[in-house]
């Protein structure tokens, strides 16, 4: 097939493609909401979100209901948190790579940026105790602990303690943004720094119901200490009153069904699946490239070879029909020498398709 007939493909976007989504689930649980609870999901609602979805969360995570504030998917919640902390020439830690919204985000808020290298397993902990040392006084880290966007890495345990211990020390708060946690498809799941923390208010939790249920679902939750949980949700009240009541009572009743459930299992396996295939695909034709191979989640952060940048690769598999993401877009500085491959969007055939145009992209570079 020539490239004028063949078809787009995305390595793009982080979203699960439509055959994995539990379209029925969904409508069943739909048809649940509007007849257990019509006055309920119809209603402005309060801006603590659906009550019946956030005792849920509550009961989940082991936290009582005014710790838990339900919002219009994780973004929303994590501009309410940076709205009520973080200032103009606040010390904030990030990770370098990180996601790019938040980046903007921050930076929008006038934040000082203090970028620490991600390492395959997680932020380096010694790097960030060194700046500590040396007089850095950040107010928040934002770390994403499980299969990290876009470097698809995953926090270790001794560094997840390392961390608390780093906030405690230096009165820093860890903002633990985890939307992907239930996307595990190998190896064991780690407990959250937010239980790990045992109430002690050292860390505030996000996540979201976007990678579990669909991303057309906008609803996330933040789970804090009260007192910042009361003072978020003031400000939420005197922003949109409430968030959408349809939504969040569509996700209740899609999991105390246990439809989520199902879904994640579902999800999961086709993730495992189509990350199989991008990394056979990349030894056997990209093997100047190098990669860790996720244990769940949506992305894999390739680092390319030596003297080629990742706008030109970028260019290079436009002219194919492929789209992909410069590693720069994660990072302050450029520089990457890295593009992210988000696989959930596509089947295990287009993958290694997808794969061809990007190895025809290098050899032309």
């Amino acid at each position: 097939m020539n490239v004028a007939e063949a078809p787009p493909l995305s390595f793009a976007r982080g979203a699960p493609s439509l055959d994995i989504i539990d379209i029925e689930g969904l409508r069943d649980a739909a048809q649940r909401a509007f007849t257990n609870d019509p006055g309920g999901m119809t209603a402005y609602g309060t801006a603590v979100g659906y009550v019946p979805l956030r005792r849920w969360i509550a009961e989940r995570h082991g936290v009582e209901e005014a710790n838990v504030l339900v919002t219009n998917g994780s973004m929303q919640a994590d501009a309410f948190l940076f709205d009520e902390l973080v200032g103009a020439g606040d010390e904030v830690v990030v990770e370098r790579p990180s996601y790019d919204r938040t980046l903007l985000s921050l930076r929008e808020h006038g934040a000082m940026l203090r970028a620490i290298a991600l390492e395959p397993d997680g932020i380096d902990t010694e790097q960030l105790a060194e700046a500590l040392q040396r007089g850095a006084q950040p107010k928040l880290a934002h770390i994403i602990p499980n299969f990290h966007n876009p470097a698809g890495y995953t926090l270790s345990g001794p560094k997840r303690e390392r961390l608390l211990e780093l906030a405690r020390e230096h009165e820093f708060t860890i903002f633990e943004d985890d939307p992907y946690i239930a996307l595990r498809f190998r190896g064991e799941t780690l407990p959250t720094m937010l239980s790990l923390d045992a109430g002690a208010g050292n860390v505030v939790y996000a996540s979201s119901f976007s990678k579990t249920v669909c991303p057309g679902i906008r609803v996330g939750f933040l789970i804090g200490p009260q007192e910042l949980i009361g003072r978020i949700v003031r400000r939420a009240t005197n922003t949109y009153i409430s968030p959408s009541m349809v939504d969040a009572a569509i996700v209740y009743e899609f999991c105390t069904s246990g439809s989520i459930d199902r879904s994640i299992e579902r999800v999961r396996v086709a993730l495992e699946q189509r990350v199989e295939a991008l990394a056979a695909a990349l030894r056997e034709q990209v093997p100047g490239a190098s990669f860790v191979v996720p244990d769940g989640g949506y992305f894999l952060w390739v680092k390319l070879p030596d003297g080629i940048e990742p706008s030109a690769v970028l260019a290079a598999a436009a002219e194919r029909k492929l789209a992909l993401v410069s590693g720069d877009d994660f990072v302050l500085d450029g520089g990457s020498g890295a593009v992210r491959l988000a696989f959930a969007g596509v089947t295990p055939e287009e993958i290694r398709e997808g794969v061809t145009r990007l190895a025809a992209a290098l050899e032309a570079l």
